[in-house]
């Protein structure tokens, strides 16, 4: 399937490493430029350097996304380098888990603005440029911590936000040509994930609960994202794919 994303601008953040760099290269094997953006300097660089490697278009951008001055320096970059925004994945997240007693406020506050402050900036940036040409895509990454996860407060809290933030937007920005969707995955294995402590027991307890069997790979998930920010999935919007490999229930 041809998915219509050749010489579209694709803004990805959080793509220094795992879900977010995985997208970029997926994105970018369609067709698109790409913006690689990243709290991390380094590796944002290193990811946009493996992307024009292997001959891609792209330039990194090294930015905080809950720092409107990022946020703002991030989009004048991609409008000097490519002229145009067509395509947002708001993907930079973390989690930082304990449980409710003993959470404190500066990480509920780093993981909720991180993920909804986030993407809040990163899509009030990029929406007047998307509403002019009169096409656009946001993809918003959730998590399927959205219904709930133990000691995971601040991130299964952020995650649902994201689901409500989505879907205000597709009512809202929907007569601008923008549609607005959200993926949820499950348990991806990613660099991050493998230097959990107790990987090996979470790793464990996700497959016993997947259906299919087998943990997610981050290119299951940038798949997703491709295919909802092309001109195929034009008339989808407001909706949330789940890329869990069946599973829902903790």
């Amino acid at each position: 399937m041809q998915l219509g994303l050749t010489d579209k601008v694709a803004i990805v953040t959080g793509s220094g490493r795992g879900i977010g760099a995985e997208t970029a290269r997926a994105l970018a094997e369609e067709g698109a430029r790409i913006v690689v953006t990243d709290i991390d300097a380094r590796a944002t660089a290193d990811s946009c350097a493996a992307l024009k490697g292997d001959g891609f278009q792209a330039i990194a951008v090294p930015a905080d996304v809950t720092n409107s001055a990022d946020v703002k320096r991030l989009m004048e970059a991609a409008l000097d380098a490519f002229g145009s925004v067509h395509v947002l994945v708001n993907n930079a997240g973390f989690a930082r888990d304990a449980r409710i007693t003993k959470l404190s406020e500066a990480d509920w506050d780093a993981v909720v603005d991180t993920v909804l402050k986030g993407a809040f900036l990163c899509t009030k940036a990029v929406a007047p440029s998307m509403a002019a040409q009169r096409w656009g895509r946001v993809v918003n990454v959730s998590s399927r911590a959205h219904l709930g996860n133990p000691g995971q407060a601040n991130y299964s809290a952020a995650k649902a936000g994201i689901l409500g933030f989505s879907a205000a937007l597709a009512l809202e920005l929907g007569r601008d040509g923008i549609t607005v969707n959200t993926i949820a995955p499950g348990f991806i294995e990613t660099d991050g994930v493998r230097n959990l402590p107790h990987y090996q027991k979470i790793r464990d307890n996700a497959i016993a609960r997947t259906p299919l069997g087998r943990p997610g790979a981050p290119r299951d998930v940038a798949a997703a994202v491709a295919f909802l920010a092309s001109e195929a999935a034009g008339y989808i919007t407001g909706a949330t794919l789940h890329v869990t490999g069946g599973r829902y229930a903790t």
